[in-house]
């Protein structure tokens, strides 16, 4: 018996896996890299194949089929998510009466974030180079602001279902609202109904974006073997756009806002915020993930957790100025590279829709790109060459999309701060900054 059970520890430790076994390893060691690992490697292994192995068309497979599915679910995950948060909201009561303040700040910064989007894209105008230009019929383009409003007014009134066949975001949008709003009215089992729609909604996207590092490889090796490395200079312009934008944002459009608020040197709850919300929320990427941390830092600056658990929650859905940057940015790129001419009104313009549609973005990684066709629908740009600057948003979701968490989820406890603040200061009480 003892020389059987030392044969048995023998096999165990010398245990030699067979192939399906070392399949199942490598499997489960790929899945317990972060996305941003995966996309990393994806990027590097798509990019190094499309310079040495050029004509291998058949590599840029993955990269069609991402950008397609994101095409596919774009619109359904649109309706969803509005038409539910619509109809789930508590908005009206008089509760949300004493949160006044802070969502006014969230819905100010945001706005302040887009229209900041709009002048440094016009100061430092970027151009991608994407396939299908050609194909893009230049006569679609507003030439006006009077154009665009009755554009916008024409694809309000489109036929839902068509609307949403057609990727039309607007009126997709539009008919979101209207019946998210009737829904109010419903039972709350069918308001449950929509609430769990709109979670499978988001699974579904959980589980493209996972295919993410797959969809990288094929755009990153078709974008070199077609355009040369000199792709990721273009792209490294616009990651300087997108970083440079969100850092002013946050040093100095927020700041200003607090200021104005308080009346007081905003830069200690700025860097307080940043440093321990800011520095968590870029590396998890997640608002939602981010809320625990939020909460934590509220409690250790003594808020009233009345008004922060319920504050907290609600910015990580609607105090969106990292996806208000992102949304413009992109719509303003994708104009730039079809050679549509933007005036300042359209830009404007831009800015209010991207403030709105920000405020209902999804919660998953790279939510926000997945809004950019709404801004580009403005422009008359069609939905496939929106789409590619989506997948483009991916390539740079490294730093873009964890910047833009980390932009968002540390404004939900800096305007949460100054709104408390703002009464304790009509109290005469000591502010802890």
């Amino acid at each position: 018996m003892a020389g059987r059970k030392k044969y048995k520890n023998y096999l165990n430790i010398h245990h030699t896996p067979d192939p399906i076994e070392r399949r199942m390893n490598l499997i489960k060691k790929w899945n317990s890299l972060s996305l941003i690992a995966r996309i990393l490697i994806g990027l590097v292994i798509g990019a190094a194949l499309g310079f040495i192995v050029p004509g291998q068309s058949w590599i840029g497979v993955p990269g069609e089929l991402f950008v397609g599915a994101l095409k596919a679910i774009a619109p359904i995950l649109v309706f969803v998510l509005v038409a539910s948060s619509l109809a789930n909201s508590r908005g009206g009561n008089g509760s949300m009466k004493k949160f006044r303040t802070v969502i006014f700040l969230y819905l100010l910064s945001t706005l302040c974030a887009a229209i900041v989007s709009v002048f440094t894209s016009f100061l430092f105008p970027v151009s991608i180079p994407l396939s299908g230009l050609e194909a893009e019929d230049a006569s679609n383009a507003p030439q006006g602001m009077g154009e665009v409003v009755m554009n916008l007014l024409k694809s309000f009134i489109a036929n839902p279902v068509d609307a949403l066949a057609k990727a039309n975001y607007i009126g997709i949008l539009f008919w979101a609202v209207v019946f998210g709003i009737a829904l109010k009215l419903a039972t709350s089992s069918t308001k449950n109904v929509l609430q769990d729609l709109s979670d499978a909604v988001s699974t579904t996207v959980r589980w493209v974006i996972a295919c993410a590092p797959f969809g990288i490889l094929g755009l990153a090796f078709s974008a070199v073997s077609t355009s040369g490395l000199a792709i990721f200079k273009t792209y490294g312009h616009l990651v300087a756009l997108l970083v440079g934008t969100m850092l002013f944002v946050a040093l100095v459009i927020n700041p200003i806002i607090v200021a104005l608020t308080l009346r007081r040197n905003p830069f200690p709850l700025v860097f307080k915020c940043l440093r321990n919300s800011g520095v968590t929320a870029f590396f998890t990427r997640s608002s939602a993930a981010n809320i625990p941390v939020n909460m934590e830092l509220c409690k250790s600056l003594g808020l009233d957790e009345d008004l922060y658990s319920v504050s907290i929650p609600l910015g990580s859905t609607i105090n969106m100025d990292g996806a208000a940057v992102t949304i413009t940015i992109f719509s303003l790129a994708a104009a730039f590279t079809t050679g549509v001419t933007v005036t300042l009104p359209m830009a404007i313009f831009l800015s209010i829709v991207a403030t709105f549609s920000a405020c209902g973005t999804s919660g998953v990684a790279g939510g926000s790109l997945m809004l950019v066709p709404l801004g580009c629908s403005l422009f008359g740009i069609s939905n496939d060459i929106a789409m590619q600057l989506v997948g483009v948003g991916f390539i740079i979701s490294v730093i873009q999309d964890s910047l833009e968490t980390a932009l968002n989820s540390s404004g939900d406890v800096l305007f949460t701060a100054t709104a408390e603040f703002r009464e304790w200061k009509k109290q005469n009480k000591k502010l802890p900054i």
